[in-house]
């Protein structure tokens, strides 16, 4: 089992920044993808941002240029730095972590509410 605890949501003006942590324990492996998705109100969870164990990342077209992920692999700990930010970046953003061996595992932080005012 792997347990994620997220951080750093918050208010924030438009045009401004946020960074959200999450931080994994538990069976974590050696190679494995940790992402940021977001749910809004009424709409289905999206993908924002991915990075693999070896730093391959991949972005939302809504979020390129704007937001960067990075990875702590002896801190097991993802971040996403979000600048620029819009009223349609609020959601809640779910922390994600998956990984494999002869199965695929999926797992999910307690999500972390980003508020962008207008």
């Amino acid at each position: 089992q792997v347990q994620l605890v997220e951080s750093g949501g918050g208010l924030v003006q438009a045009g401004g920044s946020l960074r959200v942590s999450c931080v994994a324990s538990g069976s974590i492996f050696s190679f494995n993808t940790m992402g940021w998705y977001r749910q809004a109100p009424g709409k289905q969870r999206e993908l924002v941002a991915g990075i693999t164990s070896s730093g391959s990342t991949n972005y939302a077209d809504s979020v390129k240029g704007r937001f960067t992920i990075s990875r702590d692999n002896a801190k097991n700990t993802v971040y996403l730095q979000m600048n620029s930010l819009k009223p349609e970046d609020t959601a809640v953003y779910y922390c994600n972590v998956r990984q494999q061996d002869w199965r695929v595992y999926n797992y999910w932080g307690q999500g972390t509410q980003v508020t962008v005012s207008s």
